[in-house]
């Protein structure tokens, strides 16, 4: 009986995460495009401010799209997928392209005015400030 060794040319382990991504971003697409992706995003929190930050490598800031709508902060855009120009054959392609859409749901003690967004290495990054007057704990007497 033979034990199955890890050969890189072989066998490569995957995540469960990256097994799910697969399954649904490349709709066992038998070698077709996928039409569309979820880029991976990071949120922190400061005392003075909450931070997103998108993976977009590839998408210049014109592609991309901040909305807000009701209480959520909408991200959109689209990577296009390069042409063949020039003689040149892709042999394999593992970046995503197509569009993309993440919503996310904003806290009610934020200053929508002060919002923030740049776009450095293919890294969005959306810095929203905290209204420090709303976040003013209150105390109700008893009666």
């Amino acid at each position: 009986m033979e034990i199955l060794k890890y050969n890189s040319e072989v066998y490569r382990p995957t995540s469960f995460n990256h097994f799910i991504d697969q399954f649904f971003n490349d709709e066992f697409s038998g070698g077709r495009m996928v039409k569309k992706f979820t880029p991976t995003v990071d949120i922190a929190e400061t005392d003075q401010s909450f931070e997103i930050q998108l993976q977009l490598p590839g998408i210049p800031k014109d592609q991309i799209d901040i909305a807000i709508e009701k209480d959520q902060i909408v991200v959109s855009g689209e990577r296009k997928i390069e042409k063949n120009e020039g003689g040149k054959k892709f042999n394999s392609i593992e970046s995503h392209f197509g569009t993309f859409s993440r919503a996310f749901t904003l806290p009610e003690a934020i200053n929508r005015d002060k919002i923030e967004a740049h776009h450095t290495h293919g890294i969005l990054t959306i810095q929203i400030p905290k209204d420090i007057k709303k976040m003013v704990k209150k105390t109700i007497a008893i009666n």
